[in-house]
């Protein structure tokens, strides 16, 4: 990776080295995909059939997935997958219900009752990515979720063929609607429903650049009343290292994602020149043994090092690249993670590779990307459920309340506002005097 030093750089060189992978900027990838989704809203499963053939190479007449097929798929899963999928469940399980909300009611003066309620989001849409590199673990993190938060239809798309052990995984964690569609236009037909797939409410999962976009136009698309957990689409990671961190380690880390896909971005961050160059090297050796080597050299093309002054320099750059996963390689990383604001996920110390989390740990890998963490939070149980307050007043309660709301209504002139507080406590005025 190119090294560059952060203190040598002009201010516009500094804003130039965080930039993402130039093939995220497709010039046509918002046209193209603007013609998929028209083609699934007028063509339904005709069209959804035309792409798998076009995209994946697959002829399918029925995308939906019997019950005999989830249960071949299942069958042909080896034990020792099963087993591990089983781990990786049972503490994504463990940490998810550990957020089931509590409600909230509160009395905020006398006769004046608030309460914040939670209730799941009825249908939920999951998007599988497959291809060369099927995400099962990302079943987990998005089925396990939708499951524990209450979601009555949870309908995943994944590309065809969908690999044996997402369909197990997708059936462990209860879902029944698993449908053989895959890019943008599995993204319309889940926020516009065809023929053969509902629609949904929401839509969860992440994706390369079209499935993105496609995430973006649909939310934004008046004809639709979809919503979308966040801006992910291709993976990056950025390393916080010091000159005792292990370069073999970095090396590994940075290549964890790099391996993801051609547009993925990976960066270090470190006060060592020498760390830089054993990262370096490490990574030419390691690269050799990769079966997805061509992939992650293409990634590296587009990622690059930061040279900083120290720890503290660190922390500002990751702050202003808001990476989707930052792991911090240093002799004491908890004395770093008080000055860190924007991060996906964050992954402390020598032995927390990012790899734990993508897989086992139990906290959740679908997170914002693109300096979105800067803003946008790692997925929870909370993005699938919807919040809405509840208040109820006694006479009393509205007495108390009534010269200040009808005050301030009357400073906003909203004449109405005020006078359907003025009438209920011309109401009671009266009430009391005939009693």
């Amino acid at each position: 990776m190119d090294i560059l030093n952060w203190q040598t750089l002009t201010a516009a060189d500094q804003q130039t080295a965080l930039l993402r992978s130039p093939l995220i900027g497709d010039a046509n990838l918002e046209q193209s995909v603007s013609a998929i989704i028209e083609a699934v809203v007028n063509e339904g499963d005709q069209a959804l059939r035309r792409f798998n053939n076009q995209f994946d190479n697959v002829n399918i007449n029925q995308l939906k997935l019997s019950v005999d097929e989830v249960a071949l798929a299942c069958a042909a899963v080896p034990t020792e997958l099963k087993q591990a999928i089983a781990q990786a469940k049972a503490n994504i399980n463990a940490f998810h219900r550990a957020q089931v909300a509590t409600q909230i009611d509160v009395e905020t003066q006398p006769g004046v009752r608030c309460e914040l309620r939670t209730e799941p989001i009825e249908k939920v849409g999951l998007y599988i990515p497959g291809g060369t590199a099927p995400l099962i673990s990302t079943v987990l993190m998005l089925a396990l979720p939708a499951k524990i938060a209450g979601c009555a239809q949870r309908v995943l798309v994944s590309p065809p063929p969908i690999n044996d052990a997402i369909i197990y995984a997708a059936n462990e964690c209860g879902i029944t609607d698993i449908y053989q569609v895959g890019g943008a236009q599995a993204i319309a037909a889940l926020a516009f429903g065809t023929e053969s797939v509902p629609q949904v409410d929401k839509i969860f999962g992440p994706g390369n650049r079209f499935v993105t976009e496609a995430k973006r136009a649909v939310s934004q698309d008046s004809r639709a009343t979809v919503s979308i957990d966040m801006p992910a689409g291709p993976s990056e990671v950025l390393v916080i290292a010091d000159a005792n961190a292990n370069a073999e380690f970095v090396a590994a880390d940075l290549l964890s994602q790099a391996e993801h896909g051609p547009d993925s971005q990976v960066m270090l961050v470190t006060d060592s020149s020498t760390l830089a160059d054993k990262v370096n090297q490490a990574l030419q050796q390691q690269l050799l043994q990769l079966s997805r080597m061509e992939v992650a050299k293409t990634a590296l093309d587009s990622s690059r090092t930061i040279i900083v002054a120290d720890m503290e320099e660190a922390a500002t750059v990751s702050n202003l690249y808001g990476p989707e996963h930052l792991i911090i390689q240093t002799a004491q990383p908890r004395d770093i993670l008080p000055q860190i604001r924007a991060a996906g996920s964050v992954f402390l110390g020598a032995y927390t590779p990012e790899s734990v989390g993508d897989y086992a740990s139990g906290t959740n890998h679908v997170l914002p990307t693109y300096g979105y963490s800067k803003t946008v939070s790692s997925l929870s149980l909370a993005d699938f459920s919807r919040r809405f307050t509840v208040q109820e007043l006694t006479p009393t309660g509205l007495a108390s309340l009534a010269d200040a709301v009808m005050t301030l209504a009357a400073a906003e002139q909203l004449d109405a506002h005020k006078n359907a507080v003025t009438l209920r406590m011309a109401s009671l005025n009266t009430a009391t005097k005939e009693a």
